[in-house]
């Protein structure tokens, strides 16, 4: 990575049409003001980041501990960070740089990070997309079951990362190649094609594809 990313607020989704009539999905990002909070280096931290804080906060609202790393690395207090890895950080950046909106540009593509809406606990079918049994010829009550979970007398036991049922969603998800259709410096929002992970005013990690190559 040659560029830090971003932290975004996900506003939700909504439509646009291009010049041909055609209806884009989009989703709405409206990136925080972020600024340089720290910097990582090989030498002393063994690897290389930027940490990026969003949405700045009086210090009752910090505790004490987050309170005097911030003033042991010269910041203002924020509520949200996060560390993007970049290549160089120390001769990019210097802690109290800000980003905004403008650090992304219409037709890029991007990757973004989210937690995903949890489903809490739920079976084979809706989870992993099982078929399930047969309706007849025998089959009561079990319909919607995974069926055999493993053998018998060897290996006598259920093999790790089997497919059952469980906590489905709330994880971290990342969506890659993500296109910027456009972007608003006036309201602070990036619009992006398609769909990004999490639910509405989830907080969202935006940074440049690492898998697509730019225009």
């Amino acid at each position: 990575m040659n560029r830090v990313g971003l932290i975004a607020e996900k506003v939700g989704m909504t439509q646009l049409f291009d010049d041909n009539g055609v209806q884009v999905p989009v989703t709405v990002l409206k990136v925080d003001p972020c600024a340089v909070v720290a910097l990582r280096s090989v030498e002393k931290d063994g690897y290389s980041a930027v940490q990026i804080g969003a949405r700045e906060s009086k210090e009752k609202h910090i505790n004490k501990p987050q309170l005097g790393y911030f003033k042991k690395e010269g910041s203002k207090n924020y509520r949200i960070l996060k560390e993007f890895r970049i290549n160089d950080a120390e001769s990019s950046y210097k802690v109290g740089d800000t980003f905004d909106v403008t650090h992304f540009k219409a037709g890029q593509f991007i990757d973004v990070t989210g937690t995903s809406v949890g489903k809490g606990f739920a079976g084979a079918i809706k989870r992993h997309g099982f078929g399930g049994l047969r309706a007849t010829h025998g089959v009561s009550i079990t319909h919607r079951c995974h069926g055999s979970t493993g053998n018998r007398t060897l290996p006598g036991r259920v093999f790790k990362n089997k497919r059952m049922a469980g906590h489905m969603g709330d994880r971290q998800v990342t969506t890659l190649n993500l296109l910027v259709h456009s972007v608003d410096q006036e309201k602070g929002v990036i619009l992006v094609r398609g769909a990004v992970p999490g639910a509405k005013s989830g907080i969202v990690f935006v940074r440049d594809a690492v898998k697509k190559q730019q225009a």
